[in-house]
Order: structure tokens, then sequence, then C-alpha cells
């Protein structure tokens, strides 16, 4: 079993775990290395919306309730290989690069070692290890195991610490999101007949709508939070009129909305703009909506992490599983080597003494909550 850090991130990243791809092969590699150490392991897998076979885990040692898990997603976005070698691994002035290095295998492989490395019987509280496919994707493994996991259901896991890059620097909030999709429909013919009605042409004016809203957001005080940056909501839209040629009348036009929420600034108001004006046109609204995570700073998990650190806690603007994972583990952290800044880039990297400090720090928080 690998028991370095580096060399574990290593195995992981040399894994090809894009979200389009399935994610069996490394986890059945993590479900080996757990089992090898008598956790109990339950795996929640399922096909995702492309027919792609994906797989979840939920492990667990030690006896009682309550207890900390490790949180960790293990799909990539794509590694862009035609201009890097981004599935192998590469150690250069200190940092650790590949598709995944920071975002999040680097992470997870810290959490991994720093749990595998203590004493089964020394427990006095449970330790949790929950993986997670299709963080890239909306945050789909989560939610799917979030409402299909009866271990999590059963258990009420007290703390919970998501291994996300945060430079090694608690992150006790990030923003929530909505997803709203509109749907204008029209009819489809020759442009040149007149005998079409554009759905495009239809949702034009509420897609200017949305630009005063998106105006109006940004300058209003009262929908802002100063605790994060950008303080305001992010409103992003793309349209979907199924590739219509230019000469042919859009058919549909189904205008797919995000918005990233935070409490205490108006959240529901955003979204009721944005519904009544879809609706005072006639058009179809379908509407998700995830709840930001927070956790107080007063919390004995956010205090430990602040004192093991040495850094004061922060929020994030993305978001991360802790979305969906919140609604089953009471108070969550975000916690993990590397910086956002280069997830998802080329040359991505992790500092390797940021990988080596993220084993310890996780080391002593099982310590503080598990033993």
């Amino acid at each position: 079993m690998i028991t370095d850090v580096v060399q574990l991130t290593e195995k992981f990243i040399s894994i090809p775990t894009v979200t389009s791809l399935t994610n069996m092969p490394i986890i059945e590699l993590v479900q080996e290395m757990l089992e090898a150490a008598n956790w109990e392991i339950e795996r929640t897998d399922y096909t995702d919306r492309h027919g792609v076979l994906k797989g979840n885990i939920v492990a667990k040692i030690g006896p009682g309730e309550g207890g900390l898990a490790f949180c960790s997603h293990v799909d990539t976005v794509p590694g862009q290989e035609q201009d890097w070698p981004a599935f192998n691994p590469e150690i250069r002035d200190g940092k650790l690069y590949g598709r995944g290095s920071c975002d999040m295998k680097g992470p997870f492989a810290a959490t991994m070692v720093a749990a595998l490395s203590i004493d089964p019987s020394s427990l006095k509280k449970p330790m949790y290890m929950v993986v997670t496919a299709d963080e890239e994707w909306g945050l789909e493994g989560a939610k799917y195991l979030a409402q299909h996991s009866a271990m999590l259901k059963n258990d009420q896991i007290r703390y919970g610490v998501i291994a996300e890059p945060t430079e090694m620097i608690p992150v006790y909030s990030h923003k929530g999101f909505c997803s709203i999709n509109v749907m204008a429909k029209g009819k489809a013919a020759h442009s040149s007949t007149g005998l079409g009605e554009s759905a495009l042409m239809k949702a034009t004016p509420f897609m200017n709508d949305l630009v005063e809203i998106d105006r109006i957001i940004q300058e209003d005080s009262s929908y802002q939070n100063s605790l994060y940056t950008p303080p305001h909501h992010t409103i992003n839209f793309v349209v979907d009129t199924g590739e219509a040629a230019t000469n042919v009348t859009a058919p549909f036009a189904n205008v797919k909305i995000s918005a990233r929420g935070m409490p205490d600034a108006r959240t529901d108001d955003v979204v009721k703009m944005i519904i009544d004006k879809a609706e005072g046109y006639g058009f179809e609204v379908n509407l998700d909506i995830v709840e930001p995570l927070f956790t107080s700073q007063t919390s004995d998990l956010i205090q430990s992490c602040i004192e093991l650190t040495n850094a004061q806690p922060e929020t994030v603007a993305y978001g991360t599983d802790g979305n969906y994972l919140m609604e089953v583990i009471d108070d969550m952290v975000v916690l993990g080597p590397g910086s956002i800044d280069v997830a998802h880039t080329v040359g991505e990297f992790v500092p390797v003494n940021e990988l080596h400090q993220a084993v310890d720090v996780y080391t002593k928080l099982i310590h503080k909550f598990c033993q």
C-alpha cells in the first residue's frame, strides 16, 4: 500500500478520470486500499447523464457516533493533453504537476494517507471517507450520494472536511447556486418564407431583462454580502437552440441561467425577479436551488482549523460537494492544499510542502475529533 502522499497523488493523477469517463478504476483502487485496512465500505454506483457508469464510496472505521468525515471528488476537468502531459505527473521546483494535482487528487491523497496512518484500535469515534463522482458536472455524485447512501442517512456525522484546494486556509462558507431553465417555443420554417416563428427572437427581450437584473444586483447593496468576493450574486446564461441553422427559424430557445447565491443577500428576491420576467413572457420555467454552505466560525471544527493552520477563515465564491453533503454532515470546512487559481489550467500543480502540511493537519484533526 502506498503511504507517501506524493507517490499516492502521482498514482491518482496517472489514472485519467475526466468527468466524461468512468471513474471505476480509481474507485476500485480506493476501495481496495480501504478494505485492506478493514474499513466498512458502502458503494453507490449509478449511470450518469451520458450512460457512463460512475461510483461513489462511503467508508467508515471506528465505533460510536459523530466523528469526522473527509470528503473528496475523484473526477477532473478535461486534461487538454495536446498542450501538456496532463496524466504524467512530474515534480519541478517543489511543485507536483498534473491534471487533478490540486483539484483534487492531491488533497484526496492527503486525506487517505492521514486516515490510513491511524491505529483503528485508538479510535473512540468513527472516521469516514466520502468519495464522489461528477463534482465537475454540477455535483451530481454528491447529490446522488446524499439521496441514496444508507450510511450517510443513518449515521449523523458531526464534522466534515471538504479537501478542495484552499492553500490550507480554512473556508467556513461558500456560495450556493440556482439553476433556472427558461424555455421559449417557436415554429421552425425556412427563414426565407416568413412562415416560421423564431423562439430565439421571442427570448431576446427576456435576455435583455437578465442583463438589467444583473446590473441591479451589482449596484444595489441590499442584494450583496461583503463577506464574499465578489459580494454580489453572479448571474450567467447560455442559450440552446438545438443548433438551428441560420436559414431556419429556431423552434425553441432554452435559456440556461445560473446564479450563485449567498446568505443575507436577498437570494429569493433575485430568483423571483428572474422567474417573474420569464413567466411574464409566457415561457416555461424549471428551477433547482442548492443552498450555500455555511458553518459558524465559533464551531469547534473551524476553531481547530484556525489553530492548526494559523490562518484566519475565509469565504469563497465557488461551490463544492458540501452544497449537498451538508444535508447529512453537521459542520463542514473546506480545507486543502493547492490553489483554486491553478485548478482547471494547463500546468495545474500542487506545492509538495502543502501536501505534507495537509497530512499533518488532517492527522491532528483525527486526533482531536476521533481519538
